[in-house]
């Protein structure tokens, strides 16, 4: 499992059915009401037996609580000159491309511009910078104190545009506070309008597998995951081991287990994961399990800086997906393939045995290969899109049609658009979302839906594949951007050095909340096979 520290999706803040198997009813109890009193969640304590054979608390429901979105036409342009500046800015008029009375200069780490804002209604709007950078520069917006996002300007030294869509702004006065990381910029205005990110509804995900055959279990999941999309949010829990101290953790503090287990996997692993996967199965929940795969070089390693691995030199025209292995050896001697090649095809293959084991035990799994897969933290990603996207298409092709593997729903977590590879080898785009120095992603889980529904298309179910805190079930609802599911990340994420759980990132509060709201579906609920 790999340390989140940063905001992964920073460039996301720049973008542009049949009912459900479970009892609780999502669609009545959402309010229509302007603001909808949150419901006080009571706890009663219940001897319920667990594998630690301790005394579980446990909650009542709490129903979706929203606000309601009294859209208005709104327009307003804040020029940077009358903010609230910080020592050190000043205002210049040196350019003839600026607007109003000149445009603030200066900046260094740490400089602050503060714009007050007066929305006019309780709504989404879209923030627009007009600002220019010599070079590219992370620009970090807090909202009332609050962080809200970071983006990244545009290089050139001309004023530009760029748009945060779909703030929510409660009515009235409010502050945004605009801190550049490196400075070397210049800032004219800010510009508020009211917006339509979160305006439409989720469009109905298909049904089928992509994957053609596929078993029955993966068909019946798939199935599942498309008739619950927009009407609840699938609890999931990453595990750091096969004791699956996370998942345990979370029933003590919530009185509910998640539906999914989300773990990694690798080909060095012995049998201790598949067990645990036949285990979870068998106690009626999914499993997603991630390849962050170790390089197959001498220096080994999953980050770039970490191998000498090179995945460009492997990179081929040659059609080696379906190839035999002696086949594929026959062309490393004639020097048609690299050595690089090879190497990752022998890789390939020992995965799929792992993944055949599951198979043949008739369990589907959500398979989730090539993590975060835009950047170049590591090394599958490090040699461009093209040569990820490669990659990609080698290890679908070579596991659906080589190793006839029919079990597996496919998650692509590529990032960005970019790395958007072939929508016929995908069942699910999933997004990772973190926050740079901050303890809950608040509402932009919301920014980032609409921006991943965006580019892999409204057809797709979207997820969110790891996350350092949960997402807001009523924001969620309030903004139509109701994921499938999420991946809360283990470790240091839940888990403190003693074992309980930590609070740095998500409080034991909102936990309690988004486990036993009526938007989300926990174990107890999830049924596969229930008509």
């Amino acid at each position: 499992m790999q340390k989140k520290i940063c905001a992964v999706l920073a460039a996301m803040a720049v973008i542009g059915l049949n009912g459900c198997d479970k009892v609780k009813n999502t669609e009545s109890s959402v309010s229509s009401s302007e603001i909808t009193e949150t419901t006080d969640i009571s706890a009663t304590t219940e001897d319920v037996t667990t594998t630690t054979a301790e005394t579980v608390t446990t909650f009542t429901q709490v129903a979706v609580s929203t606000q309601k979105i009294n859209k208005k036409d709104f327009y307003a342009l804040y020029e940077a000159e009358y903010a609230k500046l910080s020592d050190g800015l000043q205002i210049s008029f040196e350019r003839d491309d600026y607007s109003g009375d000149g445009y603030v200069t200066g900046f260094k780490k740490g400089s602050t511009v503060t714009f007050e804002i007066d929305a006019a209604s309780a709504q989404h709007y879209d923030l627009s910078f007009s600002i220019a950078s010599a070079a590219v520069n992370d620009c970090h917006l807090k909202l009332n104190g609050d962080d809200l996002t970071t983006f990244r300007t545009q290089e050139g030294g001309e004023f530009t545009y760029i748009t945060v869509y779909g703030v929510f702004l409660d009515k009235g006065k409010q502050t945004l506070e605009l801190a550049p990381v490196g400075g070397d910029m210049e800032l004219d205005y800010l510009k508020v309008t009211e917006s339509d990110a979160h305006s439409g509804k989720t469009s109905k995900a298909s049904a089928s597998p992509v994957v053609k055959k596929s078993d029955e279990n993966a068909e019946k999941l798939k199935k599942y995951l498309a008739d619950s999309y927009g009407k609840y949010t699938i609890t999931g829990q990453y595990v750091s081991d096969d004791t699956d101290k996370e998942i345990e953790l979370i029933y003590k503090t919530t009185g509910k287990y998640p539906v999914i287990r989300f773990s990694d996997m690798d080909i060095s692993q012995n049998t201790a994961e598949t067990d645990a996967i036949r285990a979870w199965s068998e106690k009626g929940g999914i499993s997603c399990v991630s390849w962050y795969w170790n390089a197959p070089s001498g220096k080994s390693g999953v980050r770039t800086e970490d191998t000498d691995f090179s995945l460009a030199a492997a990179v081929t025209d040659e059609d080696v997906a379906t190839l035999s292995q002696d086949k594929i050896k026959s062309l490393v001697k004639k020097k048609k393939i690299t050595e690089e090649c090879s190497l990752l095809i022998s890789d390939i293959d020992l995965m799929a045995e792992k993944l055949k084991v599951l198979s043949d035990n008739g369990i589907a799994i959500m398979w989730r290969p090539l993590p975060e897969g835009c950047g170049d933290w590591y090394w599958w990603g490090a040699d461009g899109a093209d040569a990820y996207k490669w990659l990609w298409e080698l290890i679908y092709k070579r596991m659906t049609e080589y190793h006839k593997l029919n079990n597996m729903l496919w998650v692509w977590n590529g990032q960005n658009e970019e790395a958007l590879v072939d929508k016929n080898t995908f069942d699910i785009a999933a997004a990772d979302l973190f926050i740079s120095g901050g303890k809950d992603y608040g509402d932009r889980f919301s920014e980032a839906f609409a921006a991943v529904q965006g580019y892999a298309g409204k057809d797709k179910i979207i997820g969110i594949s790891e996350c350092g805190s949960v997402p807001d079930t009523d924001i969620s609802f309030r903004d139509k951007a109701v994921w499938s599911f999420f991946g809360l990340m283990g470790g240091e994420y839940i888990i403190d050095s003693k074992g309980e759980l930590s609070e740095e990132y998500t409080s034991a509060e909102k936990l309690i909340r988004v486990y036993n709201s009526e938007g989300t579906i926990t174990l107890d609920e999830y049924d596969l096979n229930k008509k």
